[in-house]
């Protein structure tokens, strides 16, 4: 199911961002010079799925992907506009760095980002922890969006 997020409810988060230094975690764009780097580690820890969106992401100018990275280490990513306009996803956090808040940190960069670029409403497709996103950002769930966007997907 898709859910819906009202972009003009966001807020900042201070202690959000504090928890982030604190963790020595940075939440920025990738270069391009990076793109392989972060296909390459979406592919190993999430699927080639997930990877060819982030490839769309990262060509876009400025790219819709941020990550997440720790002592010169990806620990995570988030992306949108990749699947379609106005959606966010895909994202992930390397299992060994779950728990910080880096997903959140992620959402929100993201979110806001949608919020600059126009959009009054975000679409999280296909969600899968949705007490996570209702919980963080006040998503709820269209009626009738399954399977949504990703229906008739080729197998892999």
């Amino acid at each position: 199911m898709d859910y819906l997020v009202n972009l003009s409810l966001l807020k900042p988060d201070p202690a959000l961002d504090a928890r982030m230094a604190e963790a020595g975690v940075t939440i920025r764009r990738p270069l391009a010079p990076e793109a392989r780097l972060v296909t390459e580690w979406v592919a190993e820890k999430f699927g080639t799925g997930w990877s060819s969106e982030v490839a769309v992401a990262l060509t876009r100018q400025p790219p819709t992907c941020f990550i997440a990275t720790r002592a010169k280490k990806l620990v995570g990513f988030a992306c949108h506009e990749s699947i379609a306009r106005g959606f966010f996803g895909p994202t992930g956090v390397d299992e060994a760095a779950r728990g910080l808040g880096i997903g959140h940190a992620l959402l929100l960069a993201s979110l806001f980002d949608l919020k600059t670029m126009g959009y009054a409403y975000a679409i999280i497709g296909d969600v899968g922890p949705s007490a996570f996103y209702e919980k963080t950002v006040g998503a709820t769930a269209i009626p009738n969006s399954a399977p949504g966007i990703y229906a008739g997907m080729l197998d892999v």
